[in-house]
């Protein structure tokens, strides 16, 4: 079962750093979100379609995270 997730961007941006030395932008994690089926927050400045997307390479380390966090 799925639990509300409280895990922030920058708990997954430190896991990532320490693990891979890797510092994704946010664009990056809400883009990863949105591929895994994850709840994202609404935002007033975002307008229809991505202008940046997460690059392949590196969803599977972003799922890592969330499975990480038991978001996923």
């Amino acid at each position: 079962m799925k639990r509300k997730s409280t895990t922030s961007y920058e708990d997954i941006k430190n896991f990532l750093k320490e693990k891979y030395n890797y510092n994704p932008k946010n664009y990056a994690i809400a883009h990863a979100k949105e591929v895994f089926g994850l709840p994202l927050n609404t935002t007033s400045n975002r307008h229809g379609k991505r202008k940046w997307e997460c690059p392949k390479r590196r969803l599977p380390q972003l799922e890592e995270a969330f499975k990480h966090f038991k978001m996923i």
